[in-house]
């Protein structure tokens, strides 16, 4: 088993809205960020940093009418050989929802 830690202890709950209204988390691993700009076109809630050159939400709490458009820049992000630097997470579950390479929910963040 896994010394990482749960997706819920990532990031700063305390400041996030409740789970009744923003059900699921964007955990982004900025530092693997290549720039490729996918998430941006297929999503809302991501553009592309000018400063930076890289991608970033808008919102790290999204509700089930931003699920769909997260998780497909969640699926479209090339970085990490495919594997993405996006992650959705179901807060209620502590699941990951996308890109979910392992096919069980566990988190694929490289830590």
């Amino acid at each position: 088993m896994s010394d990482a830690p749960k997706p819920s202890e990532i990031g700063s709950e305390t400041d996030a809205p409740p789970v009744s209204e923003k059900p699921y988390k964007i955990i982004f691993e900025g530092n693997k960020c290549i720039g490729a700009g996918r998430c941006a076109e297929v999503a809302d809630n991501w553009e592309m940093d000018i400063e930076s050159g890289l991608g970033r939400p808008q919102s790290y709490f999204i509700d089930e009418d931003e699920l769909d458009e997260n998780v497909r820049a969640a699926e479209v992000c090339p970085a990490k050989k495919d594997k993405g630097v996006i992650h959705v997470i179901d807060r209620r579950t502590d699941e990951e929802v996308a890109p979910d390479p392992h096919g069980d929910g566990t988190l694929s963040v490289d830590w």
